[in-house]
């Protein structure tokens, strides 16, 4: 035991010694039994009740937890003044802990705690007791109830909740700015003492953060702590009880703080003078480069924007802010040319687009930077003069006229000579070329604007040094109208003039076209070649005329047809006239001067059958005779026998394999890959299902060669057996004719019908059932065969 812990309880027992005294705590109060302590109490039966006020008492009991001595620690003494030191009374403990933890002497009311107790766990604990004669085991004193309270002492150290503790503060805070707050627990008893009184300090994180000791609260300690320098720091807090005096119990935890990042540094540029190329030929919105200016800071107070304040490339050059990367990247805004400018110099700022305002005597919150621009040459294709050409020409001009010239140059130093040519794919009629030197464009046949009014034709200029540098430009050719066309009827006029027609009486009303198209508008005039007895013309002056009669009365039986030439011009420079016929039949008609017929002939058409429709039917006509030509052909296909009727037939056999086979018993089948493989044949194999009547020493044949033919090795076997005496006088007899063991009907086969003598009998075959009745058929008829 240490003196602290002595002195402790020294200190304890002289200042609570009321506490420990079991004569203090039970000191009996004399008080007669028949004493009345409560009012009359009136019952049903009419009898009154009295209630007697017990004869001992006693105060609530106190213990110190943690007790840690080897006996039981006593904790106090029950007694009675019905108890005369004769053992006659016995002393009943029930309650919290009875029996288990709290223990009394049945004789002498002595109580006892019987293991060490832990105030945190229960602060105080409710009994009952009651002393009962020992023979009758009746009470004789009422069942009392008291508390024994459990007195702290400081045997729990503080705790946090949280072992480690995560906080941030922003940098550059004043001093006393609060970080975090971190609270510890006692398990003491906060009403007594100091055990449960906490005091904080700090043990690890000093100069930069300190605590309240009286709240925990975490505050900066060091004005201008820059995140830039150092962004972690890790703090250690300690809490000690007993009012953080000596002895007193402590905890500790860790408490991580990082600087979080404020707008407190501007963006550089690591160089002052940037350097970038870029081709002549790069088109517009190329990126040529980027620049780009540091910041210490992070997140949105790193973030920059970019833009050309100063520089005689600002109208050729543009700046693009890259947010993922915060670069700026350069780009082509206008073309450029390596002949006119070589050299440009821009000057690009950088600038923080979130400014804290806390920290404007830092800034400025931007830098600038030079960049200079070196326009490279590269090899340019031609240029034209135009970008594109229109060149109108009369359609009657001379083959090799030129219609117009395009030009173009090379605008490299170089100044390379050209060379012109056409794109085939847009003149495939070759109606134009052009002079490959300069330019020229002349026809190479005939115009014709009525035929094609616009050619558009693709020009190609190609440097003669660099033939893969070349330019195309689009040249349109417009052909201009020249009154080369005569005028002609507009449509194919069906003109008839009835028998009874008047003179003047109108019969037809014609118009006519003109290919050409004047800048004046069309007009037509129209006359007849000659002086017609029988017929007129009237020029209605609107491009069109009528057609009218000059005599009483038409005869059709006498003149048919007219032929009525009517001459049509126009009035464009030179003009241009023509001749055409109208034909005009005479026909009856009725009094309203409907037509009815105009010939004998058209009396004799059947109305309404046109040539279309007479091909029609005659392509029907041969239709339906091909149809009957196809069914009589497959009908008499039909009649001719088939040789395999159905599966049933036994002649199946016969006609598609020329024998029966061997039975499930034949396991020597002919292998045809003997005749592809000759040399695999080193001996001949016997039949093993049949006894030879005779056995011949097998012969010994030269081996054919790898590539040998097939019918040329069969030919040269059959050769060697037909000198040979002991072969059999075919090849597949020994294989395949036979028959087996499990046929009822023997051998069917019609190699050995030539052995016998006579005819045979077939008649059986009607016996073996349906399968050999077409067998039956065949062979059962014999002399009507012979017969006919």
């Amino acid at each position: 035991m240490t003196i602290y812990q002595f002195l402790l309880l020294f200190l304890l027992w002289v200042c609570l010694p009321h506490f420990c005294s079991p004569e203090i705590m039970f000191r009996r109060t004399p008080v007669p039994q028949q004493r009345i302590l409560g009012a009359r109490v009136p019952r049903s039966d009419g009898k009154i009740l009295h209630r007697q006020k017990r004869g001992w008492m006693w105060n609530q009991f106190f213990l110190l937890e943690e007790y840690t001595g080897s006996d039981y620690q006593y904790v106090g003494k029950l007694h009675s003044d019905q108890d005369k030191g004769d053992g006659s009374l016995k002393y009943i403990l029930s309650g919290d802990g009875a029996g288990t933890l709290f223990i009394i002497d049945e004789k002498t009311g002595d109580i006892h705690a019987t293991r060490r107790i832990d105030r945190e766990e229960k602060a105080f604990y409710t009994l009952r007791a009651q002393a009962i004669n020992r023979r009758t085991l009746r009470p004789v004193e009422p069942e009392s109830e008291f508390v024994i309270k459990i007195h702290d002492i400081n045997d729990n150290e503080p705790t946090f909740p949280e072992e480690i503790y995560t906080a941030s503060v922003p940098e550059m805070s004043v001093v006393g700015t609060s970080v975090v707050q971190v609270t510890a627990t006692d398990a003491d008893d906060p009403s007594y003492g100091n055990s449960a009184r906490v005091i904080y300090s700090i043990l690890q994180g000093q100069p930069y953060f300190s605590v309240e000791p009286e709240t925990g609260i975490i505050r900066t300690a060091l004005p201008n702590m820059n995140r830039e320098n150092r962004e972690q720091y890790q703090v250690v807090i300690q809490a000690k009880d007993m009012g953080g005096q000596m002895g007193g119990l402590s905890g500790t935890t860790t408490v991580n703080i990082t600087l979080t990042d404020v707008n407190d540094n501007p963006p550089r540029f690591p160089q002052n003078t940037i350097h970038l190329r870029v081709l002549e030929s790069s088109p517009v919105g190329t990126a040529i480069g980027s620049v780009k200016a540091t910041d210490a800071d992070t997140g949105k107070n790193a973030e920059v924007e970019y833009r050309i304040i100063d520089g005689d490339g600002t109208d050729m050059f543009d700046i693009i802010t890259e947010k993922d990367t915060q670069e700026g990247i350069i780009t082509v805004k206008k073309p450029l040319d390596y002949e006119s400018r070589r050299l440009y110099t821009l000057k690009v700022e950088a600038e923080n687009t979130h400014v804290d305002p806390r920290f404007y005597y830092l800034g400025p919150f931007k830098d600038t930077t030079i960049v200079k621009i070196s326009v490279e040459d590269v090899d340019e294709p031609p240029v034209f003069s135009r970008s594109s050409y229109l060149f109108e020409v009369h359609e009657d001009i001379e083959v090799g006229t030129i219609i117009g010239t395009v030009m173009a140059r090379d605008p490299d130093s170089a100044s390379s000579p050209i060379r012109f040519s056409l794109d085939r794919h847009t003149d495939l009629d070759r109606i134009f070329n052009i002079h490959s030197g300069n330019g020229s464009l002349y026809t190479s046949k005939p115009l014709d604007r009525e035929l094609s009014q616009w050619h558009n034709l693709t020009v190609i200029a190609a440097e003669i040094n660099n033939p893969k540098e070349m330019t195309r430009v689009a040249v349109f050719v417009r052909i201009l109208d020249v009154n080369d066309n005569a005028p002609q009827f507009a449509v194919f006029y069906d003109t008839f003039v009835c028998e009874n027609a008047r003179p003047g009486q109108l019969i037809q009303t014609i118009s006519a076209v003109d290919k050409d198209d004047p800048l004046g508008g069309q007009k037509f005039f129209f006359s007849l070649a000659a002086v017609n007895p029988n017929f007129t013309v009237q020029d209605n002056e609107d491009n069109t005329a009528r057609i009218l009669t000059r005599k009483n009365g038409f005869n059709r039986h006498e003149i048919s047809t007219y032929l009525l030439p009517v001459v049509i011009s126009d009035n464009d420079y030179p003009i241009q006239s023509s001749t055409g016929t109208l034909t005009i039949r005479v026909c009856a008609c009725d009094s309203q001067g409907n037509m009815q017929s105009c010939s004998a002939e058209a009396l004799l058409l059947p109305a309404g059958l046109s040539t279309g429709a007479l091909i029609a039917i005659l392509l029907c006509i041969i239709i339906l005779l091909v149809i009957v030509v196809l069914f009589a052909a497959l009908k008499r296909q039909r009649k001719k026998e088939p040789l395999i009727l159905s599966k049933e037939d036994i002649r199946d056999n016969i006609v598609s394999y020329n024998d029966e086979g061997g039975g499930e018993e034949d396991t020597q089948a002919f292998d045809i890959g003997t005749l592809r493989n000759p040399a695999a044949i080193e001996e001949k194999k016997l039949r093993r299902d049949i006894i030879p009547e005779t056995l011949f020493i097998p012969r010994r044949t030269p081996t054919a060669p790898d590539n040998t033919d097939v019918r040329d090795f069969i030919n040269e076997r059959l050769k060697e057996h037909d000198l040979d005496p002991t072969a059999p006088p075919y090849d597949s007899l020994a294989t395949y004719a036979y028959e087996g063991n499990d046929s009822i009907a023997e051998s069917l086969s019609s190699l050995e019908s030539g052995t016998t003598d006579g005819d045979q009998n077939y008649d059986y075959l009607r016996e073996w059932g349906p399968r050999f009745n077409k067998l039956a058929e065949m062979y059962g008829g014999g002399d009507s065969d012979k017969d006919s």
